[in-house]
């Protein structure tokens, strides 16, 4: 019930539609009710007596009834369908919106083609069951009711048929609704794994052809389309059984009914005209409960995506904004207090264990280690994507759960490691750093990214980048991600390895250019020790614990881990002179385009 009240919210701006809708869907049912009552009367009154004008009267009478319930039924249809699409919209507006406030680590839960088919398929299912049951679970109990009641009034004796067999379909509908309602749940869940797959497949297509994998990817596909097919087929062979099952009973209700009520007429107990509404009166009682039967299948499917919604509209963001937060960065300070961090509480270890770090204001701090050595957690946790599980980070000399969100992630601006440009312009997407910048503004981060090589070439800042930036190149993309961080004006500037794709030249250039950036905290993530040597302060990550930190020459003298990749990447021998890191990492930046090979370009 509480995935059902969660849900209702939705339904709260439509609540007049949703009264209108059921108002004439019970309005349409009576007046349905009172039609074969009608024509009973026609038969036993009217052509009985052989009065002509009564029996158009009641005929008119019939017609006028028919039409006024048709009128109802078209007023149920506009005023359902009003409400079940806005319910709809509201519930998809209101999943998305609450997606937005959830915290990297609520949407490490859900994986992104499950959310997709959340926003979509369930909520589509939710909305038919609205639409196409509504009607049916508002007239079936009326109808069955009523038309009971009216049966008993006319034969008593020939209504004892409808309570020998209303029994027996009760159970077999309680029988079948129980067995299908978990296959509706394993058939959303074949549908997750389709569009996880159709995703992947259609977004790696590139890489796909290139390696001419379409056989393995199609066969695939093959499989997950094959799970879901076979899911599907479970779901409905059973849930269609149903329908034969009624139909067996509605007939045998009929002959039992004409049997018996032959039998009366033979003996002077009933009259035809009764016989035939009773007749009509079956129809009627019969139909109700097989709309009463698909209103069940179509909940027990609805009640499935239901749950799915709501676990979205009920996941806690795990990271919020407190309640009268800081609500500006004053200076690029960064220190962290003893922070140990794991993704899950029920981790077996610890992604960073015991750092302790200070980060002057203005300085430029060089972030090395190993694949896996918890580089990229550690600076997330500077603009709070992720919270620390024991200690503490600071900002700007303040914890950064004292900020507001929006304020800290302004103060601190990221540039991640996976690159993600949207569809539209440069112009565009540069407004996302700042919505109100000019275009001499933009056109000044370009040129700090060193992004203005190649803007001419590519249109201007009126350039389509394509659907995810496609038509630019890896290092391209880099460069405007980092331009676009750039407009943000942060007080701490943090690079995830994200001049990986540029040339050793145009990585020095863009290091130049951000080193006029006096004011603020720098702290540059790299595989290679050129882009971080001649930084203020160099931390050495390992597993996940700080293994050393310092200049490039007191680690060169001091760190072997250091060295080795100094050695590895740059060459020359720890006797190699490293007074001057400054000196070398420029000499390292004049000699490595040429190594890399002749008009090397950063679209590699």
């Amino acid at each position: 019930m509480s995935d059902l009240h969660l849900v209702s919210r939705c339904l709260k701006p439509y609540r007049r539609q949703f009264a209108l809708a059921a108002l004439c869907a019970f309005a349409e049912a009576t007046l349905e009710l009172c039609i074969p009552f009608v024509m009973a009367s026609i038969v036993d009154v009217g052509v009985t007596a052989g009065d002509m004008g009564l029996v158009l009267s009641l005929g008119a009478r019939m017609v006028a009834l028919s039409v006024c319930a048709g009128a109802l039924g078209l007023g149920y249809a506009h005023f359902s369908a009003e409400a079940a699409m806005g319910f709809g919209a509201g519930l998809r507006e209101a999943e998305y919106a609450h997606v937005q406030e959830l915290a990297f680590s609520n949407l490490d839960d859900f994986d992104t083609s499950s959310l997709v088919t959340r926003m979509t398929t369930d909520v589509t299912v939710i909305q038919n069951a609205l639409v196409m049951g509504f009607r049916p679970m508002l007239r079936g109990p009326v109808m069955l009711v009523c038309g009971l009641i009216i049966a008993c009034t006319m034969s008593a004796r020939l209504a004892v048929v409808f309570f020998v067999i209303l029994p027996a379909l009760a159970c077999a509908l309680a029988l079948i609704v129980h067995h299908v309602a978990p296959l509706f749940g394993a058939m959303q869940h074949a549908m997750d794994q389709l569009n996880d797959t159709l995703q992947e497949n259609l977004v790696a297509i590139r890489a796909i052809k290139a390696y001419v994998r379409e056989d393995y990817v199609a066969e695939r596909f093959e499989g997950v389309n094959a799970r879901l097919a076979n899911a599907a087929t479970r779901t409905f062979r059973t849930a269609v059984i149903n329908t034969p099952v009624f139909t067996l009973s509605m007939n045998v209700a009929s002959v039992a009914l004409l049997w018996f009520g032959g039998q009366m007429i033979m003996a002077g107990e009933m009259g035809v005209g009764t016989l035939t509404g009773f007749m009509s009166y079956v129809l009627l009682i019969m139909n109700s409960l097989m709309m009463i039967s698909n209103v069940f299948l179509l909940l027990a499917r609805a009640i499935t995506s239901v749950h799915r919604v709501s676990e979205v509209l009920c996941e806690t963001p795990s990271i919020k904004s407190p309640a009268e937060g800081i609500d500006h960065v004053d200076t690029g300070e960064v220190t962290f207090r003893d922070v140990s961090f794991r993704y899950s509480p029920t981790a077996e270890k610890d992604v960073l264990s015991h750092i302790s770090l200070h980060f002057p204001a203005g300085s430029t701090i060089g972030v090395l280690g190993a694949t896996g050595s918890g580089k990229t957690s550690l600076v997330q946790l500077m603009a709070r994507l992720y919270d620390a599980s024991s200690g503490g980070v600071e900002v700007g000399g303040h914890d950064v759960r004292a900020y507001d969100l929006a304020a800290l992630r302004d103060g601190v601006g990221i540039v991640l490691q996976k690159n993600v440009l949207f569809t539209g312009t440069v112009r565009e997407n540069l407004h996302w750093g700042d919505a109100t910048a000019t275009d001499d503004e933009l056109l000044r981060a370009c040129q700090l990214a060193c992004a203005d090589e190649f803007l001419d070439r590519i249109g201007g800042l009126d350039a389509d980048l394509g659907h995810g930036g496609g038509n630019v190149s890896g290092g391209q993309k880099q460069r405007l991600c980092i331009a676009r961080t750039l407009l943000k004006h942060p007080r701490v500037l943090v690079f995830d390895d994200s001049t990986s794709a540029c040339d050793m030249a145009t990585d020095a250039r863009i290091r130049e250019n951000l080193s006029a950036l006096t004011d603020v905290t720098k702290v540059v993530i790299a595989q290679r020790v050129a882009s971080v040597m001649d930084a203020d302060q160099i931390v050495v990550l390992e597993d996940g614990h700080v293994h050393a930190t310092g200049t490039h020459a007191e680690l060169m003298q001091t760190d072997n881990i250091y060295r080795e990749l100094y050695e590895s990447q740059v060459g020359g021998t720890a006797e190699t002179d490293t007074t001057s890191g400054t000196a070398a990492a420029g000499e390292n930046t004049a000699t490595a385009a040429p190594r890399a090979g002749k008009g090397a370009r950063d679209e590699q």
